[in-house]
């Protein structure tokens, strides 16, 4: 609970507001997430070797502190006054060495907002073997790069489990002040966590609903996850 101001503390002083200020603010305001919100950006890598396509991923390194050993694409958080675009090809470069100029970037994806309070853009790219072949990734945060067939993918149907997040609130919310009881039915975060449980990998999680949704957005496969069936962008 945050400390409210107590009895008998001076109001803070509030200038006078006039119709010139609010112009002023919001003609030049670029919207944020309201709250703490962590942003993210990753890179999801097509490579072509010998007419076939595949889709290139990571191995986290098993000592990390967070998320160790977990496939993943190459990505991480934005720094201040980066934007989603550049931090996607940052940490590409700095995770695997492979340079912006090597990577065609095509498009912007989807973007995932995590029910934990973070945001994480997508951007497509393309690679040649080549660039592939010359990967000098960074040991202390990956431990292996390795690619995917796209039409082993498509052909595989990943497996859907439920995740319900729900509201703990401070045992002493004033309910009476806001006029409920304490019966009140708080809204319930439910996502889908997908597994795709390959020959020779597993891939779930955030990365493997990212996979889905882009073989979804290319026509590839239906969306594995019942929440996220019918989310085309309009006019698609």
């Amino acid at each position: 609970m945050r400390e409210a101001t107590g009895q008998g503390a001076k109001a803070p002083e509030v200038r006078e507001l006039t119709k010139a200020d609010i112009r002023r603010v919001f003609r030049a305001h670029t919207p944020v997430p309201i709250g703490r919100f962590k942003r993210f950006a990753v890179l999801v890598p097509f490579v072509e070797k010998d007419g076939r396509l595949y889709l290139m991923y990571e191995v986290r390194a098993r000592d990390m502190a967070t998320q160790p050993g977990e496939v993943c694409f190459p990505g991480g958080h934005m720094e201040p006054g980066e934007t989603a675009m550049a931090c996607a090809l940052r940490e590409t470069e700095e995770e695997t060495g492979i340079p912006a100029g090597d990577i065609e970037l095509v498009g912007e994806g989807n973007t995932l907002y995590g029910s934990s309070g973070f945001t994480l853009q997508t951007f497509i790219g393309i690679l040649p073997y080549t660039a592939y072949e010359k990967i000098r990734f960074q040991k202390d945060e990956v431990d292996e790069v390795f690619l995917e067939p796209v039409e082993e993918l498509a052909k595989a149907v990943p497996a859907v489990f439920r995740e319900d997040m729900k509201a703990v609130v401070d045992a002493d919310f004033p309910y009476d002040t806001v006029g409920i009881g304490r019966d009140y039915p708080w809204r319930v975060a439910r996502t889908g966590i997908l597994v795709y449980q390959l020959p020779d990998r597993v891939i779930w999680g955030m990365t493997a609903k990212i996979t889905n949704d882009v073989l979804q957005l290319l026509g590839l496969t239906e969306a594995a996850d019942p929440d996220n069936r019918g989310m085309k962008a309009e006019g698609k």
